[in-house]
């Protein structure tokens, strides 16, 4: 009894239920499109939205292509450009790398005149008879740069460094004299202790190869010598007999050092030295045409 009354509920519910759904199906073909699209357009739209995003990070996360692009699965192939034109970059070849490179000067010839201070720059020069600084009391020559024989210029070189080693450069007073100023000091001093006579011989300053010369301290400081320039005195031989002590050494260093370098001292002048190699005389080198 008990499960026929369960049945019959059963059955009763089921009725109702169909007729619930027979009820809902009297709505019409439109109404129930209209329900159906609905959903299906929102998703639509959702996904187009979400599509162009994606797009748009796309376009900005990844640079475009420079060397091609791919359409309709064929490779286009990027605008070449032309290597003959010259971009801002690119370097114009250098004038440097075509100039050949500069053969090295030719050492002079022994007997070649040069200027001193071009092959000892520390030197010294003061030429005495380049000014009225002298026992004529008048310009002898009008050139103010000491010019000798390249041989000659070497040897002073040697005593030049012996000299700065002991604190002392050289100081030169007279190198290469003219024949013509030969002829003015012998005219205004006719005395061939301390002249040439150009008439019987010329000077051996005119040869290029002799030298009137003192030496002074590292900084251009004077030293304690017997006497000045153009000293006709006793005291300007090199007995220094009549010189103080001091005087003595220093003309002495002076001396000793001129020789080790290949020179041979006037007995006459302390200050006058004459290289060992003769050289001719000199009659048309000119200094003055060389400044």
């Amino acid at each position: 009894m008990r499960r026929r009354l369960l049945k019959l509920i059963a059955i009763w519910l089921s009725a109702g239920l169909i007729l619930i759904l027979a009820t809902g199906c009297h709505k019409t073909a439109d109404e129930i499109d209209e329900i159906s699209s609905q959903p299906v357009e929102k998703g639509i739209s959702e996904v187009s939205e979400s599509q162009e995003e994606e797009s748009s990070i796309q376009d900005i996360s990844e640079p475009p292509e420079e060397d091609s692009e791919v359409r309709e699965g064929k490779k286009v192939p990027a605008i070449e450009t032309d290597s003959s034109v010259e971009t801002e970059d690119s370097e114009e070849p250098s004038e440097e790398s075509t100039e050949e490179p500069e053969e090295p000067a030719k050492e002079p010839d022994d007997e070649d005149f040069v200027r001193v201070k071009d092959y000892i720059p520390d030197i010294e020069v003061m030429l005495m008879y380049a000014t009225d600084q002298n026992f004529t009391g008048a310009v002898i020559y009008d050139f103010t740069e000491a010019y000798l024989r390249y041989g000659t210029v070497k040897k002073l070189a040697e005593a030049q460094e012996a000299l700065k080693e002991m604190g002392y450069r050289l100081l030169i007073w007279d190198a290469f004299r003219p024949v013509s100023a030969q002829y003015v000091l012998w005219d205004v001093c006719p005395d061939p202790r301390y002249v040439a006579n150009p008439i019987t011989g010329y000077s051996l300053h005119s040869c290029g190869n002799t030298v009137d010369l003192t030496i002074i301290t590292l900084d251009g400081g004077e030293v304690e010598m017997p006497t000045g320039f153009d000293d006709f005195s006793y005291r300007a031989d090199r007995d220094y007999s009549d010189c103080t002590d001091i005087e003595t050494i220093n003309a002495l260093l002076l001396e000793n050092v001129m020789i080790d370098a290949g020179f041979e001292p006037y007995s006459g002048e302390w200050w006058h030295f004459s290289d060992t190699v003769d050289y001719s005389v000199e009659e048309e080198f000119d200094p003055s045409k060389e400044e």
